[in-house]
């Protein structure tokens, strides 16, 4: 079973940078396919960035954090990493790390909730003016 621990979360001025990690255990985190959504108050959660791997190996990042978040996975450490610059007031919400076993060999799953079935307790990032 695959189990996720998310930590970095904070507060931090506008501007700013913060870096997430997730710890994965139970499972290679080779073997999985994984990404970072991120659910504001009073809104529905949404992807922010996942890997995409077929031949060679991609990212697919959101639109509202492009430029700005880079995500990154080490396999030897069994972690996955979201590093966040140039932070902005309405980048404030729960980040959540998500997993879900490769079907094959590739990761080609949308950014989208529905396609993840693991799921960390999240962390808490607040941007402030």
């Amino acid at each position: 079973q695959v189990q996720l621990m998310e930590s970095g979360g904070g507060s931090v001025q506008a501007g700013g940078s913060l870096s997430l990690s997730c710890e994965v255990s139970g499972y290679t985190a080779s073997s999985l396919c994984l990404g970072w959504f991120r659910q504001a108050p009073g809104k529905e959660r949404e992807g922010v960035a996942s890997f995409y791997i077929r031949g060679g190996e991609g990212t697919i990042i959101a639109d509202s954090v492009k430029g700005r978040f880079t995500i990154s996975q080490d396999n030897a450490k069994n972690t996955v990493s979201l590093q966040m610059n140039s932070l902005k007031l309405e980048d404030t919400a729960m980040y959540y790390c998500a997993a879900q076993p490769k079907p094959d060999y590739w990761c080609t799953l949308p950014l989208e909730v529905s396609h993840y079935e693991n799921w960390g307790q999240g962390t808490q990032v607040t941007v402030s003016s």
